[in-house]
């Protein structure tokens, strides 16, 4: 699977990709022993997962631009942007699994992630 990610207002930090096929943990895939997960530099956005089963998934991602591996917050609101596969709608809280999931198959299959800043 090919993940590219846009719209990131700077180079800085991470980008922090989770990939999940459990609805309950999305988007932040904590306690599912099943997500994938992968940070790459926000210098070069694009990253390659491999070995995903049949099924479907959902992508959330995070540009974490100060490197601290989490995504900070004011008042609950976003600082550093954030993305989900699909491009699912933001509304008054984080995206919905059902809006973001994608079905993968036997063949290749590709993500473009529009990043969103909110504050």
């Amino acid at each position: 699977m090919e993940i590219s990610i846009t719209n990131l207002r700077s180079t800085r930090g991470n980008v922090l990709i989770c990939l999940t096929t459990n609805a309950r943990r999305f988007p932040d895939c904590r306690g599912d022993a099943g997500a994938r997960s992968v940070t790459i530099p926000a210098s070069v956005p694009t990253a390659r997962v491999t070995g995903l089963a049949p099924g479907t998934w959902a992508i959330a991602v995070i540009h974490d631009e100060n490197a601290n591996g989490r995504i900070d917050t004011t008042l609950g609101i976003p600082r550093e942007g954030v993305g989900s596969s699909r491009n699912a709608p933001i509304r008054m809280g984080p995206p919905r699994f059902a809006d973001a999931s994608f079905a993968i198959t036997t063949g290749s299959v590709s993500q473009s992630i529009r990043m969103r800043y909110l504050l």
